[in-house]
Parts: C-alpha cells; structure tokens; sequence
C-alpha cells in the first residue's frame, strides 16, 4: 500500500501544526532531535522540514503535499495548489499578518517614504514585487528575522 508522504512545519510552528492535528483525532510524536515524526495513520509518511522550503518540496514532488504558510509560496513562486486555508500561528489559532513597522518616532508613514532605503527581509522576492507595485524603489536584503529564520519580520532601515 502506498502512503501519503506529508511534509510538516519544524520549528517555530511544529507544535501548532501538532495540536491542529490532534484537534483533528491524529496524534503525532517525535522525538527533540528527529526529522521524521510517528502518526497513528500508518497510511501517512510524515516528515518535518523547514516551512520555507515546502512548497518547492511538494512542486518538486518529494512529498504528495505539506503544510506552509502562503508567504512562502508566493516568496518561491512554486507551482502548487492551495488545497485549504489554516488559520493558525506558533501562538495560537488565529490569522497572521505582515506588517512594516518603524518606530514611532520615525519620520516614514508611509510605504512610499520607503523610497532610497533598505528593507530587511525574510521575503526577499515578496516585498520587491510589493515594492515595485507602489512605484518604490528600495533596495531589499534578505534576513533571518527575530527567530532564527522560523517566523518573519521585515525591518526598514537608512544605510
């Protein structure tokens, strides 16, 4: 019999995708140091892999499908179908967004006041189409946000 293999978040949203699963009737269990969790579906074949390269992994068809945020298939522009929306977080059950945010003090208020400046992201690919669609040219870098590369942030600076 063949089984569906299924990629899984690891890292910041491995314990989120767990409990959504277990809400569902599946326990999975995996050892601190494993890649490769235990289902009690022996007909699921699951593996953990960072969130940003799932969707590339399920085009590339090294796993039948995976669990990712939406950021990360429109930053790889893989060719995947969205099957369904989950509406969840490391934090919880509930939407997340992206969001430019400066201090308060700052002189920026807007996107256009981005013009000139470097934008830090993990999204490299996501803000310069961003960017372009509101006619601003800033120069984007890629960064490993506040988490170790688990979560996103985008940060705005003057050089």
């Amino acid at each position: 019999m063949s089984k569906l293999k299924l990629g899984l978040p690891k890292g910041s949203l491995q314990e989120s995708t767990f409990e959504l699963f277990k809400r569902a009737g599946m326990k999975i269990y995996v050892g601190s140091r494993s890649y490769f969790p235990i289902c009690e579906d022996d007909e699921l074949e699951i593996m953990l892999i960072r969130s940003q390269e799932m969707a590339r992994y399920v085009q590339d068809g090294l796993f039948d499908a995976g669990l990712t945020g939406y950021d990360w298939i429109l930053e790889t522009e893989s060719k995947v179908k969205e099957v369904c929306e989950l509406r969840y977080a490391k934090t919880g059950f509930r939407p997340v967004r992206w969001v430019i945010a400066v201090p308060k003090d700052s002189p920026i208020r807007s996107v256009k006041d981005l013009k000139g400046k470097t934008v830090a992201t993990e999204l490299v690919n996501v803000v310069k189409r961003y960017l372009a669609s509101k006619g601003v040219k800033a120069t984007v870098e890629f960064s490993w946000g506040g988490d170790g590369g688990q979560g996103g942030e985008s940060r705005g600076r003057d050089r």
